[in-house]
């Protein structure tokens, strides 16, 4: 049966049995605005390569439809509740984006992590006068914690850290070069074993270390070498505001209006002395 442009003028239409629509008390009593109910499959735009996989299908429109966007399946105007019930792993999944699979304009809570907000919880890490690392403790077992802070300075930094021993050229990893200010680069040796060594750095880059020990002796030592990362605008580490959102540069704001893929963290406009020179 086929029936075109039916216009009906009822308080309630209802497509089989039974009707769901009388579940509560406040519902038995149809205002004006009426109510519509399906007590089966329903399918809406163009499922075509999905089919009634669902008690309600919504694709986006064929091509014959006159709306603005056919490529918008689904608007809601108001609030929603989804009610998960365990019948499936997950009560809401999300796929796709041309950038991300999901953007909240606006705050978000989260009952699984504490504390419950992400702005409350980035709010109290920027809060904190050290920033801690908190675990179960490792040896000790239940009831007791292990807790750490994090390295804290004016710059990006990064180190890396090793062994020389038998060799006077200290390699940095390859990325480097793109990574880190060669000027930027500091170098620590500490001789290893009871013998007297005169160890200088003869020359360093993003590349390499070259060090030479005054008496010729076989080379061995730890070392420590940091430097400031490049890919990023150097940090201001004094700047005018009330909190940490009035930081000049709004690439690195998390209320900023910049979508994450546009933001430009070598902006050149919020280019900001270098903190650590060592050349």
């Amino acid at each position: 049966m086929s029936i075109r442009n039916v216009e009906i003028q009822t308080i309630g239409l209802h497509v089989g049995t039974p009707d769901h629509s009388k579940a509560l008390p406040l519902q038995r009593r149809y205002t004006k605005s009426g109510i519509f109910t399906c007590a089966g499959t329903s399918i809406f735009g163009d499922c075509e390569d999905r089919g009634g996989v669902a008690t309600v299908t919504i694709g986006t429109a064929d091509s014959t439809s006159v709306q603005a966007d056919r490529n918008l399946s689904l608007f809601v105007s108001g609030n929603s509740i989804l009610n998960g019930d365990s019948k499936t792993k997950y009560a809401l999944e999300i796929f796709g984006g041309s950038s991300m699979p999901l953007y909240v304009a606006g705050d978000a809570i989260f009952t699984a992590i504490s504390p419950n907000k992400l702005s409350a919880r980035f709010g109290v890490a920027d809060s904190l006068p050290a920033k801690p690392f908190d675990i179960d403790h490792p040896i000790k077992g239940k009831g007791w914690r292990l807790r750490y802070v994090s390295l804290e300075g004016p710059e990006s930094g990064v180190y890396h850290r090793g062994r020389l021993k038998e060799s006077n050229v200290i390699k940095l990893p390859d990325y480097w070069e793109q990574l880190v200010h060669a000027d930027s680069i500091t170098v620590q040796l500490q001789p290893i074993g009871d013998r007297h060594f005169h160890l200088n750095v003869v020359s360093f880059d993003n590349k390499e270390i070259i060090i030479k020990e005054a008496d010729d002796k076989p080379i061995d030592c730890f070392y420590h070498i940091y430097g400031e990362r490049k890919d990023v605008n150097s940090l201001l580490t004094e700047y005018e505001g009330n909190d940490r959102y009035d930081y000049p540069d709004p690439n690195f704001n998390e209320k900023s209006d910049i979508l994450p893929e546009n933001r430009n963290y070598k902006d050149p406009k919020y280019t900001f002395p270098r903190n650590t020179i060592t050349t």
